[in-house]
């Protein structure tokens, strides 16, 4: 979306007269600021502002909404699946290029854990994030009217895997929420709930420092969060998690947080990738012995020129992204008008993380900070990087109403299934229209949030 914006800006006449033409390939119709998830998911922000409409945002812009299936790049040539190509029932479509940016980021990395696919949820999209918020408080709902003993504390026991920046914010931002919608329970106080959090390396959030790893595994543990690091999942079959510790806990969820992997399409392509899968790019974020191909963000194995250690790549996050966008789109132009080719240079400034409501923890510039501090500094950074002063005025107005306001406890789980009642009062069966079967059991499309 930033290259595309830039782009457009200093194309204005070209596009204009019809010289130049700028195609935005997209499975969605927005942009997802993916830190402020977290937030989205506690009740903090509305979902709609978690998004940026690319229509709006791009408007001299064309704009398809599908995936690339494939990339022939020998012949310049992208096989597109688009919603218009699936009502037709003519499959793909091809599109011709000139040039081609290649930045579709990055999916969740799952692992063969028995159980894993049939009840984990992830945590990468804004449909997730708000699947996931209505998710709890169902199991809240569930554990206040049952009288199963077993069934209440599964309810009630929430599992997250992987102690990175999705996993951390996100168990901390909906504990937070769930022990602010408990005291609205007669019967479900706090410390009924059960918060674990799996890490399979020896410590939790690498990017703000051992330090501050460690006052943020002390600040959670004080919560009453078990935080388990040096330990794997092994199993959630039956919806019991299965820890490589022995440990076993019945639960109804498990969040999947545990590491990202390149974009499949990167595999349907001729491009050049490196071991891990990324495409090898140079510092000027051109692939690697390819023209007319660039790529940026999670997809792109760029070499960082701020580091003293030979062969070290950018960091996949984005912080790199959103500043590699910038300069990939000026070098297109250069390149478009025989002018020289700009290094992609920017040495990192440090992270922060949010561990819910006033409670922060950040590692920046050499400086280690934590509590409201590094809460309002995260705030204050997101704000300035969230792209359009609208979508900024929005997330503002929001933080300050719900600093006034009683939080949101409502859980919509039935915007899932929109036609569940209209289906039943046709005469149907309620089947799908609460997230659950007529058994008791969720339903599939619900469990994957």
């Amino acid at each position: 979306m930033y290259t595309a914006l830039l782009l457009q800006r200093r194309l204005k006449q070209q596009l204009k007269s019809g010289e130049a033409e700028i195609v935005v390939v997209s499975p969605d119709p927005y942009m997802t600021y993916q830190p402020f998830l977290p937030e989205a998911a506690a009740g903090n922000i509305s979902p709609r502002h978690v998004v940026v409409p690319l229509r709006r945002v791009l408007d001299r812009c064309q704009i398809l909404i599908g995936e690339a299936t494939a990339i022939d790049h020998a012949k310049r040539t992208a096989t597109l699946r688009t919603l218009a190509s699936e009502e037709e029932g003519t499959g793909t479509v091809d599109l011709a290029y000139d040039e081609l940016v290649l930045a579709p980021g990055s999916i969740s990395r799952t692992l063969p854990v028995p159980g894993l696919a049939e009840h984990g949820i992830g945590f990468k999209t804004v449909e997730e994030a708000i699947g996931l918020r209505n998710h709890v408080i169902e199991q809240m709902d569930i554990a206040s009217s049952t009288r199963d003993p077993a069934i209440r504390d599964a309810a009630l026991t929430f599992v997250f895997v992987g102690g990175g920046y999705a996993g951390v914010e996100a168990l901390a931002e909906l504990e937070d929420m769930a022990r602010y919608a408990s005291r609205y329970y007669h019967n479900i106080k706090a410390e009924d709930m059960k918060w674990i959090l799996v890490e399979a390396t020896g410590r939790i959030l690498p990017e703000v420092g051992d330090v501050m790893g460690k006052y943020a595994v002390r600040e959670l543990r004080a919560r009453n969060i078990d935080v388990r690091l040096d330990t794997r999942l092994d199993s959630c079959e039956d919806r019991v998690a299965v820890l490589s510790d022995g440990a076993r806990f019945p639960t109804r969820t498990l969040v999947w947080t545990a590491g990202v992997k390149p974009h499949p399409v990167l595999a349907a392509t001729d491009l050049p990738r490196n071991d891990h899968g990324r495409l090898r790019c140079t510092a000027h974020l051109a692939v690697a012995d390819t023209e007319h191909a660039w790529a940026a963000g999670d997809a792109a194995a760029v070499p960082d020129l701020t580091s003293d250690e030979p062969g070290k790549e950018c960091a996949p996050n984005a912080q790199h992204a959103v500043r590699q966008a910038r300069v990939l789109a000026e070098n297109i132009l250069a390149s478009l008008r025989g002018a020289p080719l700009r290094d992609y240079r920017h040495a990192y400034a440090g992270s922060v993380a949010s561990l819910g409501l006033h409670k922060g923890v950040g590692h920046v510039y050499g400086r280690k900070i934590k509590g409201y501090p590094a809460w309002l500094m995260h705030r204050v950074y997101h704000l300035s990087r969230v792209p359009t002063f609208n979508r900024k005025a929005r997330v503002l107005a929001e933080w300050t109403l719900s600093g006034l306001f009683k939080r949101e406890i409502v859980s919509l789980g039935s915007l899932e299934h929109p036609r569940a009642e209209f289906e039943l009062a046709a005469g149907g069966e309620r089947s799908r229209g609460t997230g659950r079967s007529k058994d008791g059991e969720r339903s599939e499309g619900t469990e994957e949030a």
